[in-house]
């Protein structure tokens, strides 16, 4: 199977993805849930403030829900007009919503919530931590999805259609990476090939990343200083790469960081860490954001979206969170 294609639009790819994801959840076990989504500022006791770095807040939400199976959220799409929203979480399941905004453009609120589980090779759902740990997604040239699975570390192909995946030919080295420290951020370049970056070791400056090419795959090296790790990644549309970073600690807490990687450094046995975008930290209203997406919106801005992943914990939130990014 070909891993790397060229001339292709990346906004296509968004609203293949969200089409292809609406129709796996439509097929796959989908649900309509109850969400609560609250509007909170950036800073709850300083709401006029809204800039960070090369962002600027254009709002964002708490998520709630009654059902046990929300949460979790790792990977994020956004359709290319804004209104359509999709998350995979570690446990299998596919979250999609459509999306709502003010009269200014910011995100306001959620609407029309499904929930679905993820297929397994034989068509039935995921089960099983091992098996199901969906850590990142990306759409392809085909009007695919592929997503990117930890502990069992796997790249699976959801054809568009298609609930049940295939198997796409993973880096000969994922298999021997530890069953936390697997792939946490993929992205499809503007030229039709895949980056995938993994999380690693806390205990070291860098993480093991790959580029596709036609038949395999080239090894890189990804530098994450500061004890910040790699938990995301999204193209924007000039070719560059926004990677999500968090860095945590009982003591200190989450904190979280964005930076810009410039496409012409994403070459076989580079190293490549990338210019700093944004570092968020208390009292920000921050999570463990684990999803990153972005698009351009009619007025040609470019908008970057964020969602947490709450691991399930009461101590934990699910945030969708929106903000403008202005020129480095």
């Amino acid at each position: 199977m070909q891993s790397q294609y060229y001339g292709m639009d990346i906004f296509r790819f968004a609203a293949a993805l969200l089409a292809v994801f609406f129709i796996h959840t439509s097929l796959a076990s989908a649900e309509k849930i109850d969400v609560d989504a609250t509007p909170i500022p950036f800073i709850d006791n300083a709401p006029e403030q809204t800039k960070v770095g090369a962002l600027e807040y254009r709002g964002g939400l708490y998520l709630t829900s009654s059902n046990r199976r929300f949460g979790g959220f790792s990977g994020l799409g956004i359709s290319s007009n804004g209104q359509r929203m999709v998350s995979v979480s570690d446990r299998g399941t596919s979250y999609s919503a459509s999306l709502e905004y003010d009269a200014a453009g910011n995100l306001s609120g959620l609407k029309t919530h499904d929930l679905g589980t993820l297929s397994d090779l034989d068509g039935t759902p995921v089960a099983g931590k091992r098996w199901s740990d969906a850590e990142a997604m990306s759409p392809g040239v085909q009007g695919e999805i592929i997503i990117a699975f930890e502990r069992d570390h796997r790249l699976w192909r959801y054809d568009a259609g298609a609930t049940t995946p295939r198997v796409l030919r993973p880096p000969a080295e994922l298999g021997k990476m530890s069953p936390n420290h697997g792939i946490e951020a993929l992205t499809l370049l503007n030229d039709g090939r895949l980056l995938a970056i993994t999380e690693g070791s806390p205990d070291e400056l860098t993480s093991i990343a790959w580029v596709s090419r036609r038949g395999g795959w080239d090894v890189l090296t990804y530098f994450a200083d500061d004890g910040f790790r790699p938990t995301g990644a999204a193209t924007l549309l000039n070719g560059d790469v926004l990677v999500l970073e968090r860095y945590y600690t009982p003591r200190a807490g989450v904190r979280i960081r964005i930076k810009r990687i410039d496409i012409t450094k994403i070459t076989a046995g580079a190293e490549i860490s990338g210019e700093l975008v944004a570092l968020m930290a208390p009292p920000m209203n921050i999570d463990n954001f684990e999803g990153i997406e972005t698009r351009q919106d009619k007025e040609g801005r470019t908008l970057v979206y964020l969602i947490s992943d709450d691991n399930f914990s009461d101590d934990q939130r699910t945030l969708l969170m929106m903000f403008e990014l202005s020129a480095l």
